[in-house]
């Protein structure tokens, strides 16, 4: 019988990512699926933390095995920042994927250093006990967004060995790649293993 696994996210775009990596390996349930309609606040200070809360939530209210995940990008010239409010970096309400790339290309704008990497914690709460996992991948912010596909700040993140940033890679190949599924197979591994 598979295991059933509550993913702690109201991101569409993630659910659909981490599905994708999943693929029959768990039966993944959304906090929709489970009827929860909070909007669990990120106010940690750190991604590890994030994912923390989220995880902690469901299990707390809901006894439910269950995993959060929290990512950001990390630029080597900013000092690490984005970072843990990758999301919000541009400031205001709600996620403006467009609004936070405008504001990283103008801040590194006369930069010649570029290196960046994005980093998916994640946090497993499975029989009450908490489990860490990590994916990061390597890279360079580009002068100017290019591609269509995925979200966030993929169109102007290109992972090293790379010509194509995320957004032209397309889900496909992200879906192998990617700090989500370098983290993802990790929580699969652990859990094939118990």
């Amino acid at each position: 019988m598979k295991r059933k696994l509550v993913f702690a996210t109201n991101n569409a775009h993630k659910l659909e990512e981490v599905t994708a990596i999943l693929k029959d390996k768990v039966e993944l349930l959304s906090l929709n699926d489970i009827g929860c309609h909070t909007d669990i606040p990120e106010t940690a200070d750190t991604l590890e933390g994030n994912a923390w809360l989220k995880s902690s939530f469901v299990s707390k209210n809901y006894g439910l095995d269950c995993f959060g995940d929290d990512t950001g990008l990390e630029v080597e010239a900013l000092g690490g920042a984005p970072g843990v409010y990758s999301a919000r970096y541009a400031g205001g309400e709600g996620h403006d994927s467009l609004a936070n790339m405008h504001k990283l290309l103008q801040d590194l704008e006369g930069k010649e250093n570029r290196k960046a990497q994005f980093r998916t914690a994640i946090s497993l709460i499975l029989d009450g006990k908490e489990y860490l996992f990590e994916g990061v991948v390597k890279g360079e912010i580009i002068l100017e967004k290019r591609g269509d596909s995925g979200f966030g700040y993929d169109p102007v993140f290109m992972p090293e060995g790379y010509n194509q940033t995320f957004a032209e890679l397309g889900n496909d190949v992200k879906n192998q790649i990617s700090h989500r599924a370098l983290a993802v197979e990790k929580l699969c591994e652990f859990l094939h293993s118990r």
